[in-house]
């Protein structure tokens, strides 16, 4: 099950996503009729065994499917790597098990991101092995562009509800931009089995209004 959408990259993440399932569920109904028909009856149509019709339908019926899935697909494939004259830009680096990062457009602010593991320090509105100390403080409503790295090992940056998922390679900057349109905390976890504390590297995203990021930009100073 997809999260609620949370970005305009993800929505159109979920319509292709909706586009392709309508597909194979019409695929598999009308399959799934032939076989029942063929087992059903004591005799098969020889119209379903032999004959040049049939050829060229089960030739270039699944020639046409494909082709109503990829062009979709490249569409979304061009709008997710376009660049898009982001207005912010934030470098993430991985390390075991926490990330860093670092906002070069104000003044060089840096923290890093730890999961709030002890249970003392949870409070009822916190999730247990998502939330951390520190939070990834973004405006919505603004083009944000996403600098990946690792200190170590391979990891991956992800936020389900946005629909980013970027590596994080030692030795090499992946990039990626989005725009969240609503305020609200999203949650999202290293995804790449990156060793033994893999599922303590948690992200989250504090989405707030203009005002309030600069306000947190300059306490932050």
């Amino acid at each position: 099950m997809l999260q609620d959408s949370a970005c305009p990259l993800m929505e159109q993440l979920m319509f292709f996503h909706d586009h392709t399932l309508l597909i194979l569920v019409v695929i598999t109904i009308l399959v799934g009729q032939m076989l029942l028909s063929m087992l059903t009856n004591k005799f098969t149509h020889r119209f379903l065994l032999e004959g040049q019709l049939i050829e060229m339908i089960w030739t270039i019926l699944p020639a046409m499917v494909l082709i109503m899935i990829a062009l979709p697909s490249l569409r979304l494939l061009y709008i997710l790597d376009e660049n898009q004259n982001p207005l912010l830009t934030i470098k993430s680096i991985a390390h075991q098990w926490y990330w860093s990062y670092e906002y070069s457009d104000y003044k060089k602010i840096e923290f890093d991101s730890y999961m709030m593991m002890p249970m003392e320090n949870l409070k009822l509105f916190n999730f247990r092995l998502l939330d951390v100390d520190n939070r990834l403080v973004i405006p919505f409503n603004t083009q944000v562009r996403i600098l990946v790295t690792s200190a170590d090992v391979i990891h991956s940056w992800a936020i389900p509800s946005l629909g980013v998922k970027i590596d994080g390679t030692p030795g090499r900057l992946n990039q990626s931009n989005f725009s969240i349109n609503r305020s609200g905390l999203f949650y999202g976890q290293c995804s790449e089995i990156c060793g033994t504390n893999h599922s303590f590297m948690p992200i989250v995203i504090e989405s707030i209004n203009q005002p309030s990021f600069l306000k947190w930009i300059n306490s932050t100073n």
